[in-house]
């Protein structure tokens, strides 16, 4: 056992903070989330719903990839859009990873106000592990880890030079462990909700229980203490995909907390200018949210069939690369001249509009609305 690890330091788990260094970056943070919710309540059910349909889709998408797993968009999206009952076109059947991820992720945020327990806990593992392995590796599902194959350690380098960031609690204090920090997660009243969502990821990850999943589990339980807080499912900003963003500095400031001693007030400020700036972002999904409802409210008496509503509905969602008519029939599963004309007639409906750059294919782009 490394001996720097907090959770060997005395008077673990009683984390503290120095309150009055938080206090008025607390207080910045509760204020811009309280005018993001006022901004976003103003708009009309449709756009809310789209808003929070992009904003759950990017957290699926962006909690995975901090793990280096990479999702399909449209898959997540659909599989979102269909347990919420939002009407979109284009549906993509989404495989059981996808379908087991975004089954976790909208258990914490539309069922916030149910009691956390170790079964659900377990139910959340299995959704993330259906096939009962990460990558090729068989794991314990639904079940606290059991250290038979060594400690859980958080390693990077090649084997035989490995550098240990980390280590978790060995295995036979897991049942005690996971007993505290639910209590203190269902008990605690005292400590502000948009704090306790940063003490309970930092406090989650720090026990590490399950063999995988740790760091997707923990951002769930943020999640879920942040709905708290808002006493809504409705989520418009993604507290994960922030952290995407700022990945490095997320390990650093875990491994440096994780080493320290039971005063975590350097991760909490962390946390809190993370989900501020969380909150910023939130402004580019309003903004490509009412793109779309501008592009709709201008098309609204144009007639397209389901292959042009589909692909403009995927423009609108982040499109990777150029759209050109060999994409297009691959996308739609149609014939290149079928392509063809499905673009054809959204260039003549002004719909579409052909990209200036050269090159062997011609490109397309919808066109600017203002």
């Amino acid at each position: 056992m490394i001996d720097d690890n907090i959770h060997e330091r005395q008077g673990w788990p009683a984390l503290h903070w120095d309150s009055g260094r938080i206090s008025q970056q607390l207080a910045e943070v509760r204020h811009l989330q309280g005018r993001l919710i006022g901004r976003m309540e103003a708009l009309g059910f449709q756009l809310r719903a789209e808003a929070v349909l992009d904003t759950l889709t990017e957290d699926v998408l962006k909690s995975s990839e901090i793990e280096g797993e990479r999702l399909d968009r449209d898959q997540v999206r659909s599989s979102i859009a269909r347990r919420l009952g939002i009407d979109i076109a284009g549906v993509t059947t989404a495989d059981r990873n996808v379908e087991g991820v975004v089954e976790m992720m909208l258990d914490a945020t539309q069922r916030y106000d149910e009691p956390l327990t170790a079964q659900r806990l377990f139910d959340w593992h299995a959704a993330l592990f259906p096939t009962g392995r990460s990558g090729m590796s068989k794991i314990n599902v639904g079940a606290w880890r059991d250290d038979k194959k060594g400690p859980m350690q958080v390693v990077s380098g090649p084997i035989g030079k490995e550098r240990v960031h980390y280590e978790a609690p060995v295995a036979a204090r897991l049942r005690g462990e996971m007993k505290k920090f639910l209590d203190w997660f269902e008990k605690d009243a005292s400590t502000d909700l948009v704090l306790k969502a940063g003490l309970a990821h930092l406090w989650f990850v720090t026990i590490h229980p399950f063999d995988d999943g740790n760091g997707r589990i923990a951002r769930a339980i943020a999640d879920m203490v942040l709905a708290r807080s808002e006493r809504s499912p409705q989520r418009f900003y993604s507290m994960s995909a922030q952290i995407q963003q700022e990945r490095k500095s997320y390990y650093e400031i875990l491994e440096a907390t994780q080493k320290g001693d039971i005063d975590v007030t350097r991760w909490l400020e962390w946390f809190l200018v993370c989900l501020g700036r969380a909150f910023d972002r939130a402004e580019t999904i309003l903004a490509a949210v009412l793109i779309k409802a501008r592009f709709w409210d201008r098309f609204a008496a144009t007639e397209f069939n389901e292959r042009q509503r589909s692909m403009i509905n995927r423009l609108l969602n982040d499109f990777e690369g150029k759209l050109t008519s060999s994409k297009w029939a691959k996308i739609e599963k149609c014939s290149q001249d079928t392509a063809l004309r499905d673009i054809e007639d959204l260039l003549r409906k002004h719909v579409l509009t052909k990209d200036s750059a050269g090159g062997r294919s011609t490109s397309y782009s919808l066109t600017t609305i203002t």
